[in-house]
């Protein structure tokens, strides 16, 4: 379980860096943000049973990468993103396979789809929250990055919110117990109504330019996120579908 919340919260990160609009950030940023993905690398080559050769591509990129954001080479910088944006992908499409197994309920697409929208929640949220305290040494950074950011958040939210309705309805599951009841009531109300809730809000207070709410809101859109997300693992391990 902690292998496969590693990839989806490294994957999910790696996508936002890759989409959101670099020229506007400083390079110190991605530095740090490149060093993070190395330590999550770490974590997910410590974390898998047997060894893989796609952790340690993926941390010896981040390493790589966060030299080249720290001379300040934004072009080379931008390609290690993308390829760890790609690599990343596809450690989550093994992670989800191996993860799942044969013991999945639902087809394996369904659960691909699953993975990925979590991992956008939480790579949203977690690179929302960083950029946020980008604005408390450069206020006069331009906003367009992190609202990228916040619609990516509010896209995801709303895609992850479909397929986990769509999984419950098609499979016509009930929970065993008052146990899947908690986990099923955390899924919903912090993995995907409380991302949801702090994308309106973040939109709503960057109208007044005030990043330092911001920040704080998506602060707390982090905790509920990896608060839904493992709450999704644990009813997994019950029912056998991607919630």
């Amino acid at each position: 379980m902690l292998a496969h919340f590693t990839i989806r919260l490294l994957c999910g990160v790696a996508l936002m860096l890759a989409a959101m609009p670099r020229r506007d950030v400083a390079s110190a940023f991605f530095k740090i943000m490149l060093r993070l993905i190395l330590g999550l690398a770490v974590l997910l080559a410590l974390a898998t049973d047997g060894p893989r050769l796609g952790p340690i591509v993926l941390a010896v990129l981040a390493f790589f990468g966060s030299a080249l954001w720290t001379l300040e080479l934004s072009r080379p910088g931008s390609a290690v993103i993308i390829l760890l944006a790609g690599v990343s992908l596809e450690e989550l499409w093994r992670g989800t396979v191996l993860f799942r197994g044969t013991a999945a309920t639902a087809p394996l697409a369904l659960h691909l789809a699953a993975d990925l929208a979590g991992a956008a929640v939480l790579g949203a949220t977690m690179t929302g929250m960083l950029l946020g305290h980008r604005y408390l040494t450069a206020p006069g950074m331009p906003l367009a990055p992190l609202l990228r950011i916040n619609t990516l958040l509010g896209g995801a939210a709303l895609l992850r919110a479909v397929l986990s309705a769509a999984v419950w309805f098609e499979a016509g599951a009930t929970p065993v117990g008052e146990t899947d009841w908690i986990w099923l009531g955390l899924r919903w109300t912090a993995g995907i109504l409380g991302p949801a809730v702090a994308c309106l809000m973040v939109w709503r207070i960057l109208k007044y330019r005030n990043t330092q709410s911001a920040t704080g809101v998506l602060f707390v859109g982090v905790i509920v996120a990896f608060i839904g997300e493992l709450a999704a693992d644990l009813l997994y391990h019950d029912l056998h579908l991607p919630l």
